[in-house]
């Protein structure tokens, strides 16, 4: 007999549907941490990550049968977080972001942060201070911006799956991070000046 471990997504997510909740939990287990880093890094308070996570989740299993299996299950279950966090923030109107964190964070590996073993206790210093200005940058950009730099370059998304996890055509997906890229470039410019 085949572990659930084993399993694809698509066929987890099958199985999900029919009733069988041994499948959702390998799915959750699965996601939990991705959705979770996706979100904190988005809203940047662990615990309404955790509870927009945990609503990302329901709301992906009440909605399960309407996964189609021809697409990815990732990019299906990002795209309820993504929308979830980005609605979320446009009635809170929450602005800060970090996309540095540690793994006791639940962030794991998915730092923004280059680790060289000759930088001296100056380097360090300079790189943790535009870590500070890159993450306060991101903080200032409008939601789907944030969304698509984050998908971009911390979860590693192309361009299509971004636009497909967003629910939106392939050019407003490149025109968002082009957006994004040309904002964080005036700001850090402008830091740089000061």
């Amino acid at each position: 007999m085949t572990s659930l471990s084993e399993v694809d997504d698509s066929e987890l997510a099958r199985l999900a549907e029919l009733g069988r909740e041994p499948a959702f939990r390998e799915l959750l287990i699965r996601y939990e941490r991705p959705i979770f880093s996706l979100i904190y890094r988005m809203v940047r308070d662990r615990e309404l990550a955790e509870d927009l996570a945990q609503e990302t989740f329901v709301r992906a299993f009440n909605a399960i049968a309407s996964y189609n299996s021809s697409y990815k299950f990732n990019s299906w279950i990002f795209k309820i977080a993504s929308n979830h966090t980005i609605n979320y923030l446009r009635k809170g109107k929450l602005d800060t972001v970090s996309i540095f964190g540690t793994s006791d964070e639940g962030l794991g590996d998915r730092e923004l942060q280059i680790k060289s073993k000759t930088e001296n206790p100056h380097e360090f210093t300079e790189r943790r201070e535009l870590g500070g200005r890159i993450e306060v940058a991101i903080g200032e950009l409008r939601e789907e911006y944030r969304m698509a730099i984050l998908l971009y370059h911390v979860e590693g998304y192309s361009y299509e799956e971004i636009a497909d996890i967003m629910d939106i055509p392939l050019g407003t997906a490149k025109t968002y991070l082009f957006r994004a890229r040309k904002e964080l470039k005036k700001h850090l410019e402008y830091l740089r000046a000061s």
